[in-house]
């Protein structure tokens, strides 16, 4: 089984078709119950870039935007091998 690890925000690469899917309410509410049931539940999803030294978003978008709109420089992540868009 795949373990979680942390992933600092600023290293994720956020893909341009993602962005238009961003609902500003349910970030909220994520963030609430992030704070509300002691952190984050479901990991973020990612892979990695190695040409850039980064990491790209998979799945995740609502709960990535959350911790960051919590002032959090990091989050669970599971790296996993997705094909490149």
């Amino acid at each position: 089984m795949m373990k979680p690890i942390p992933v600092k925000l600023a290293e994720i690469y956020v893909p341009a078709k993602f962005k238009g899917t961003l609902d500003a309410a349910k970030v909220a509410a994520l963030a609430d119950e992030i704070v509300g049931d002691g952190g984050l539940k479901i990991p973020i999803q990612v892979r990695k870039d190695e040409k850039e030294k980064r990491y790209v978003l998979i799945a995740g978008l609502h709960r990535l935007e959350a911790m960051r709109s919590l002032g959090e420089t990091s989050i669970d992540a599971l790296i996993v091998a997705a094909r490149k868009f």
